[in-house]
């Protein structure tokens, strides 16, 4: 089975990438979801995040605020740190249990479908990393509008991420969402098909 690595900046049209490989039978996983889980009542994380974050940040059902989390984390570098050493260890330990699922069941591709991939580390258990990109002007009104946030808090989420940069050390392939949807589908579907 190949494993992509697929990444991208917050708000870069990853998502638009990943469903068009779904589309084309690649099984992906969405590690925002997996994070999702890790935090979710009765984990691990979960009790962690609370000993380190302090009750406020729950909702009423005792779930964790995520909205609320994320404006702790994003305005603070340390307290963000603090969040991923909690969080990735397991993040990595499901995404890796996953992978071998999808093997078992002889899964002809797979996409780890992660914003912050290389900060991770998960780029390590990838065949390919496919990195999506967009100019920056493009990902902070695409990002302030698509979560409702402001100027000062969507840059503070883009910065709290690695630039393009940085993240085209790692890439093997790079796909430029700026273009036209049908001219990116037309670049996903020729990287497909060289699988």
């Amino acid at each position: 089975m190949k494993v992509i690595g697929l990444t991208g900046g917050i708000a870069s049209g990853k998502s638009t990438v990943s469903t068009m490989l779904r589309e084309l039978g690649a099984a992906v996983i969405d590690v925002d979801l997996v994070g999702r889980d890790v935090v979710s009542k009765g984990e691990a994380a979960y009790n962690k995040i609370i000993e380190n974050f302090g009750k406020d940040i729950l909702m009423e059902d005792g779930s964790i605020n995520r909205k609320k989390l994320g404006n702790i984390v994003f305005s603070d570098h340390e307290k963000l740190k603090l969040l991923n050493q909690i969080t990735h260890p397991e993040i990595i330990k499901k995404v890796n249990e996953i992978i071998a699922e999808l093997e078992k069941e002889n899964k002809k591709v797979a996409v780890v479908d992660a914003a912050i991939l290389i900060e991770m580390g998960l780029h390590k258990y990838v065949d390919r990393v496919w990195l999506v990109v967009v100019d920056n002007e493009t990902q902070l009104e695409r990002l302030m509008e698509r979560d409702k946030l402001s100027c000062c808090d969507a840059l503070n989420r883009i910065h709290s991420q690695i630039t393009n940069e940085q993240r085209m050390k790692y890439a093997d392939v790079v796909i430029d969402n700026t273009q036209q949807v049908e001219a990116v589908r037309d670049k996903v579907k020729g990287l497909w098909h060289n699988l």
